[in-house]
Parts: C-alpha cells; sequence; structure tokens
C-alpha cells in the first residue's frame, strides 16, 4: 500500500513538473516569435529518452489566419539527408557495398574529379561532403557528371583531391537517391517509406502527393519587410514522376532537402539516433551504423576546433549551439524555411524547431546558426534540461 502511494505521488509530481516547464515554455517561445518576427514555429522536445513536449507558435497560413499546429506538416530542407544517409546506411548493412567502393560501379559510368581522374569517388565522401563535388554546375540531374552527357564536368568539380577537403554538396545527396534506386530495386521514395517512415511509424514523405496537402505550413521568404509565399516548396511532382527513369530520376523527389514531416514525428527520427538505432523496440539502423554516422570524418560543420566536433555521415557535431554541450545533428534552410534537428545521445535529450518564415533582417547569432535555431533551442535547454 505505502509503495502504491509512493508512485502515485510521484507520478502527480512529474506531471506537476512537466506542466510547469510546458507553460513557461508557451510563454518564452511565443516571447521569441515576436522577438525575431518569425511567422511561426512548431517545436519538439526530448527529455529521459522520450518526446516529453510539444508546441506551435504563430501561424500556419498569414492569408487565411490558420494557425500553426505541432502536428502540420513543412518540407525541412537539409535534415532529409540524415534519411537519405540512414536508407544508404541501411543498403550498406544489407551488403550491397562497402563505404569506400566507387560509386561509379554502381552507376554505370565513370564519375571522376578532372582535376584528380585517379581516384575515385565513395560513398562515405558522398555522405561525408568530401568528394569534391561542387554545386555550381547545378544538383538537379546527374547529367552535370556524366562525360557522355556533359563533355566538361569540370563546373561540378572542385579542385582539390576527393577525400582531402569538405565542401557542403547537395549534388552528392542527390547521387546517393539515385544508388538508393540501384541497390534496392525501389524508387528512392517508396524505399524511404518501406524501410524507414512506415516502420518508424511517422507521417512524412520525400514524395509531396503522398501527403494531405492541408497539413502543409505555408513558408514565406522575407522579401523587402514582407513575407512572401514559396508555394514551390510543395510542388505537385505528378508530370514529373510520369517521365521518371528509374534509377537516374531519383533528384525528383529531392533527397538533399525534399522530406515534409512534422516537428514530433522528426523527434521520432533522433530518438533513432540516439538509441542506437531502435525506436520502440524495432530496429531501423545498427548501432555500428549509428555510430559510423555520428562520426566526424571531416572538420566541417560549425565548431570551435574541438577535435570531437565536425561533420559525419549526413549528422553534424558541434559545440557551438549550446555552450557546454556536444550536439549532434543537422540544420535546414530552403524557401525561407529554417529547420534544426539537434540532440545529446549519452544524456538523451535533443530538440527539433521548424520555422516556416522569419525576418531575415535580423541577424544571425555568431555561432554561425540562424537567430530562431540558437534562440528557441537554447530557451527550451534552460527550461527543460538544465
Amino acid at each position: 500500500m505505502k509503495k502504491t502511494i509512493f508512485l502515485l505521488a510521484a507520478s502527480l509530481l512529474f506531471v506537476s513538473c512537466s506542466g510547469i516547464r510546458a507553460g513557461k515554455a508557451d510563454k518564452r517561445l511565443d516571447e521569441i516569435r515576436q522577438e525575431l518576427n518569425a511567422v511561426g514555429f512548431s517545436v519538439a522536445v526530448i527529455r529521459d529518452n522520450r518526446v516529453e513536449y510539444t508546441g506551435a507558435f504563430g501561424m500556419k497560413d498569414l492569408e487565411s489566419g490558420q494557425n500553426l499546429h505541432p502536428d502540420d506538416l513543412m518540407r525541412i530542407a537539409s535534415i532529409s539527408k540524415s534519411f537519405t544517409a540512414t536508407a544508404v546506411m541501411q543498403l550498406y548493412e544489407a551488403g550491397c557495398f562497402g563505404l569506400d567502393d566507387d560509386i561509379s560501379d554502381a552507376l554505370g559510368f565513370r564519375v571522376r574529379n578532372p582535376f584528380h581522374p585517379d581516384i575515385p569517388i565513395t560513398y562515405r565522401m558522398l555522405l561525408s561532403h568530401t568528394s569534391s563535388l561542387s554545386d555550381q554546375g547545378g544538383y538537379f540531374s546527374l547529367d552535370v557528371i556524366r562525360p557522355d552527357i556533359t563533355p566538361d564536368v569540370s563546373g561540378s568539380f572542385n579542385e582539390y583531391a576527393p577525400g582531402t577537403g569538405y565542401q557542403y554538396c547537395n549534388l552528392g545527396f542527390n547521387t546517393l537517391g539515385v544508388l538508393v534506386e540501384i541497390h534496392s530495386g525501389e524508387r528512392f521514395d517508396q524505399y524511404v517509406r518501406n524501410n524507414i517512415l512506415d516502420p518508424m511509424g511517422v507521417y512524412a514523405s520525400f514524395n509531396v502527393n503522398d501527403l494531405d496537402s492541408t497539413r502543409f505550413a505555408t513558408i514565406y521568404t522575407w522579401e523587402e519587410d514582407r513575407f512572401v509565399p514559396s508555394p514551390q516548396a510543395y510542388h505537385p511532382r505528378r508530370e514529373e514522376i510520369a517521365g521518371y527513369v528509374e534509377c537516374y530520376s531519383a533528384p525528383v523527389f529531392s533527397p538533399t532537402g525534399g522530406m515534409k514531416i512534422s516537428a514530433p514525428d522528426l523527434a521520432r527520427h533522433a530518438l533513432v539516433q540516439i538509441n542506437d538505432g531502435f525506436l520502440d523496440g524495432r530496429e531501423i539502423l545498427s548501432k555500428e551504423s549509428v555510430a559510423l554516422m555520428q562520426t566526424p570524418q571531416s572538420p566541417g560543420g560549425r565548431t570551435t576546433g574541438n577535435e570531437t566536433c565536425g561533420y559525419g555521415l549526413a549528422l553534424e557535431r558541434t559545440d557551438r549551439l549550446i555552450e557546454g554541450e556536444i550536439m549532434t545533428g543537422h540544420t535546414g534552410s530552403a524557401y525561407g524555411l529554417y529547420s534544426a534537428m539537434f540532440f545529446q545521445k549519452e544524456k538523451k535529450f535533443g530538440f527539433v524547431v521548424l520555422c516556416n518564415g522569419c525576418d531575415t533582417s535580423i541577424p544571425g547569432r555568431d555561432n554561425g546558426f540562424m537567430a530562431v535555431q540558437t534562440d528557441v533551442i537554447n530557451a527550451l535547454y534552460d527550461i527543460f534540461i538544465r
């Protein structure tokens, strides 16, 4: 009887403390939204290895006056790379290739930096942005690196040797999307849905046509002191899919930045990384693959010089987001959206922020992150974790 009373009291205390923290967060985050002149943002907090708090502030759509809801979907931009990397690592685990294999062998055409034609470009290089590929020639088609289509591919490469330098590159991840199709035999968006999203139990997709468009939060750019909608963020892909070439047209779905998902569901994706590849008892990735993704492969990313920080395989380790903490995750920015997903694996906490538009005349913080990413995450850390 005494044990039952104790457990009940502990439970009530937890609920009370959680409610107090949530109330503080609601108040502080709405203040930040107004300070930064943000259209809106949704958030999720992982604490003690579970999603403890979700919230949404501001507007889903300015024209209709709809308020933003935590379950509304946004195109999360470059955080999408971590989903593509998860797909790649699953196929690596299945023995389809080695991370240091030449991608040319699978693609069926020779991919070489013309400044260093004898050095193969590998899966690991693409995942870590060390391939020497460049977005300068475009990244919506692999045509730009096919010598039979583009005789001079030098515009899509840097002059340094593959594996020796870091440059963030969207073309590399769109190429990985094609490789997922080649090795899996499935269309990219369908592979991700069948092997990652559905097993995680989340409502999301790289394919905009799979989703309920009424749940999309309108994304806005800041132009000349006003917000302008970016409908291209959710542009239907029916025509492109009708002419789809399997094992080549994956950039249609933007493996580099095209995932549409809510903040609470993105937090579940972070929990996979926190829990060595498992979610709700189901294995999404092996512990070894998770470790590889989180281990810096290059000094890229935002760091003060800490040797444990840098860019891994589609995940960044940084000591510049929260003072005194080394966080792992990714940011995104496109069409006016700014997003962030960062977690602390050992301490089992993390944060997601999805902002559908903010006043970019307000300067970013001196840590390399946007103000909305920094201020919201640090406020949540102070309230829920510190």
